[in-house]
């Protein structure tokens, strides 16, 4: 049994004297009873030998916040995007800062280990600065990192890998290569979410002024609040018909009184609106709808397809539920296919309204040509292609390929990974849903090849731990590891490495002005 005691004294304002003390009694000698329970009152001399003590100094959160630090130097960014400097040997991390700037910082968050503030004030700018070119910057939260040059911001992206791999994997690795940048840093994505709200987010200027302002809103959500949407003027993050198509049925709405949704209520006819669009320049429009009104919805869409008759596949879905995922709901065709098709190498790809694709589709073909490269495929090997989604990277590599075996857990996507590749006439890919951690067991194994190359792109959580064993378990020749979250990527190959080792490690930025970044690794087993 162990007795705690604490003890906290104040010695100055907002810093206290914390003591912790804990007793861990002697094992029983025979002279007490087996079931009988010391007490303090017990404690002798000789029983004080087991006491200890920790000392420690912690300022108190709630007088910590507001508290202004001045000429706080940034020294780099962390993870997150987050950039760091230090005020009495703690942590401080600063939003909306660049490595090199002095400020003064107010905090807005204390803990005993590090802090958290806000710039509110600049006496010197980074040399790495750059103008963010959009004027919803610092606002809704889509591209944290515009105002940090493209070169840093590739820098810190690489090192971002190196450091969850050094504090994570703990793995001896190779030189991390140069990250492969992208061409272009404005109008990359290929898919961009938009909501409506009767609640747009208005400006410390625009309250303090009193007027009255219009309150709806089509945009992104503000960051960490669900129901207050920044409305958005022009995007830097998608282009073809994009900008044009959210402005013109944002107006046409507010013209004809149509209801944008209320949040917290959840009621109103507008909801969500999503643009996709190709490389072949082909555009898929789908809008949701918050409402059953057969009335507003004809308007609506006729409306955008008198407006845009270049839109390929336009779209609706009813959504009446508490949350806009839409993949148990029917999505109906207004005009055009139902689908929009995507280009490599020769080969098509077609999305539909609920299929995953990669949202930059120049640096998937680059993402796909390492994971290619890697694999180094001679024409005589089997590849299982884990959460291979609609089966993009499976067909990519299937050319090269004896077989090869995509397993996915959304039923949809699978059904899209059969359609690819009969579409591109492949005659040597299999497609299975099912959850990867129930799909992939020795009853599989025992029915397929076993595989000489593992492809495996997980969700951002990683691979399930069940699925790692399997991998042990299976012992392929190589794994080719591709993720889009460097943390988990780590973790999992820490795992891993009671059988491989690292041979090359890729980054890939596949999202310019942000901090998230790619990453493809080489396994291989050990000799």
């Amino acid at each position: 049994m162990v007795f705690n005691l604490g003890l906290k004294i104040k010695i100055s304002d907002g810093q206290w004297m914390i003591f912790r003390i804990s007793f861990h009694p002697p094992k029983n000698n025979g002279q007490q009873k087996k079931n009988e329970n010391p007490s303090l009152s017990s404690i002798n001399q000789k029983k004080l030998n087991h006491l200890h003590f920790f000392l420690n100094f912690a300022p108190m959160s709630r007088k910590m916040k507001n508290k202004v630090i001045q000429n706080l130097r940034i020294e780099r960014i962390a993870s997150e995007g987050k950039c760091v400097g230090h005020y009495e040997e703690k942590v401080v991390f600063v939003q909306n800062v660049a490595p090199g700037d002095l400020v003064d910082v107010r905090i807005t968050r204390g803990k005993s280990s590090f802090m958290e503030g806000e710039a509110i004030f600049f006496h010197e700018y980074s040399k790495d600065r750059v103008e963010p070119f959009c004027q919803h910057f610092g606002t809704c939260g889509g591209c944290k990192w515009q105002h940090i040059n493209y070169d840093l911001q590739k820098t810190y992206k690489r090192q971002q890998v190196v450091d969850q791999f050094q504090r994570i994997g703990k793995l001896p690795i190779p030189e991390v290569m140069p990250i492969i940048g992208s061409a272009n840093t404005q109008y990359y994505r290929n898919k961009l979410d938009f909501t409506f709200s009767n609640n747009r987010w208005l400006t410390k200027e625009e309250i303090a002024s009193e007027a009255t302002f219009e309150r709806s809103a089509l945009g992104f959500h503000i960051p960490k609040m669900f129901d207050k949407i920044v409305d958005i003027e022009h995007c830097y993050l998608q282009g073809n018909i994009s900008n044009e198509v959210r402005n013109s049925l944002r107006n046409f709405a507010l013209e004809n009184h149509l209801s944008f949704y209320d949040i917290r209520n959840q009621v109103g006819l507008l909801r969500n609106l999503i643009i996709r669009s190709t490389s072949t320049g082909e555009s898929m429009v789908i809008v949701q709808f918050g409402a059953d009104d057969a009335e507003g919805i004809e308007k609506v869409m006729q409306h955008l397809n008198g407006a845009f008759p270049q839109i390929t596949a336009l779209l609706y879905i009813i959504n009446l539920k508490k949350n806009e995922t839409f993949n148990d709901l029917d999505v109906v065709t207004f005009s055009g296919k139902d689908y929009i098709e995507e280009e490599m190498e020769g080969l098509k790809f077609r999305i539909g309204p609920k299929s995953f694709y990669q949202t930059n589709s120049d640096q998937a073909y680059e993402l796909y040509k390492v994971t290619r490269d890697f694999a180094d495929l001679q024409g005589d090997e089997v590849v299982y292609d884990l959460y291979t989604g609609t089966g993009t990277i499976a067909n990519f590599v299937a050319k090269k390929a004896k077989q090869v075996i995509g397993i996915e857990y959304v039923e949809d996507a699978i059904a899209d990974a059969k359609l690819n590749a009969k579409v591109n006439g492949l005659d040597n890919t299999l497609f299975y849903a099912g959850d990867m951690k129930d799909m992939l067991n020795e009853e599989f194994i025992a029915k397929h090849a076993a595989p000489d190359v593992i492809i495996t792109d997980p969700p951002r959580v990683g691979m399930h731990e069940d699925v790692v064993k399997m991998l042990l378990q299976l012992a392929a020749p190589k794994i080719v590891y591709v993720s889009c979250n460097p943390a988990t990527q780590a973790r999992d190959v820490a795992l891993l490495g009671e059988k491989y080792q690292v041979d090359k490690i890729q980054p890939v930025d596949m999202f310019p002005q942000t901090y998230h970044v790619e990453n493809v690794v080489l396994l291989t087993l050990k000799p």
